[in-house]
């Protein structure tokens, strides 16, 4: 009973290899498409996936509330699809989002590029130039997503349990590696300390999009952590009376905790136009 959790580079096999593991473990692939469409029925408008989803936000995108708010329903999102466990969940950092979580593995999908070349030159029917120009837009795409909304280098091997080489290893292997060390890594313990984790973070996550979407409270970057029956909210806001009030509101909305505030104050802080 685990989460798996895959990153890949463009044509390292990430479909594919994702797709065999959850296969051999019984388990559910949440592609892509069902991913984007948890999202948008959290609340998203799909016309606005392109800006984020994936992406490293252009400038005048990473400024608006638009970002933060593909952030908290990514989050959402993710975080759901992992407390129904027995998933893999591929792309869009789940593997940072999961991170903490004891029952997740996670595991990066990489190739050199030439091989990454000549499977988009076949895959495509293109010239080896026009599959460079792929391979340049997803590789920047990616590291700028993760930089821009995890503050982390997608290519730090530290994040994963494995790093699989697909040039090296085919699909089938590397399906069957990936199922093959969930088995013989997550314990019954590990699950339920996973799923009383996940239980956690989504609890939190669901407070902040209360405050955020329900009761409008304009504090920039609002993230809860929950420690035993203690509430921590962390983020920016422009003035002691919103910190108040989100503090008061969070206390209705979670009763029986104990709510604490790290939110610094700035005083000329200017929140994200809409």
């Amino acid at each position: 009973m685990a989460i798996v959790a895959i990153s890949r580079q463009i044509a390292a096999l990430g479909d594919e290899i994702a797709a065999i593991a959850a296969e051999k473990l019984g388990y559910v692939f949440i592609r892509r498409d069902e991913l984007e469409k948890r999202i948008v029925q959290h609340g998203f408008p799909a016309e606005k996936l392109g800006k984020y989803d994936e992406k490293k936000p252009g400038f005048f995108a990473a400024l608006v509330k638009d970002r933060d708010e593909y952030l908290h329903y990514l989050q959402t999102a993710v975080l759901e699809a992992a407390s129904e466990n027995n998933c893999v969940l591929i792309g869009r950092g789940s593997y940072i989002i999961l991170e903490d979580v004891p029952n997740v593995v996670s595991f990066r999908l990489v190739a050199k590029d030439p091989v990454r070349l000549q499977r988009l030159e076949n895959e495509f029917a293109c010239t080896k130039k026009q599959a460079q120009q792929k391979i340049d837009e997803s590789d920047k795409n990616r590291s700028g997503f993760h930089k821009s909304f995890f503050d982390i280098d997608i290519a730090d091997p530290t994040h994963f349990h494995f790093v699989l080489n697909t040039g090296l290893i085919g699909a089938d292997e590397g399906g069957a590696l990936i199922a093959d060390f969930v088995k013989s890594h997550i314990s019954p313990e590990l699950d339920a300390l996973g799923a009383e984790k996940i239980k956690t973070l989504l609890a939190a996550q669901r407070l902040v999009n209360t405050l955020v979407f329900t009761h409008k409270i304009n504090i920039e970057f609002l993230h809860a952590v929950i420690d035993g029956n203690t509430i921590i909210l962390q983020g920016v806001a422009d003035s002691s009376a919103v910190v108040e009030q989100a503090v008061a509101l969070s206390k209705k909305e979670m009763p029986g905790y104990d709510v604490k505030s790290r939110i610094s104050i700035v005083q000329d802080f200017k929140a994200h136009p809409k």
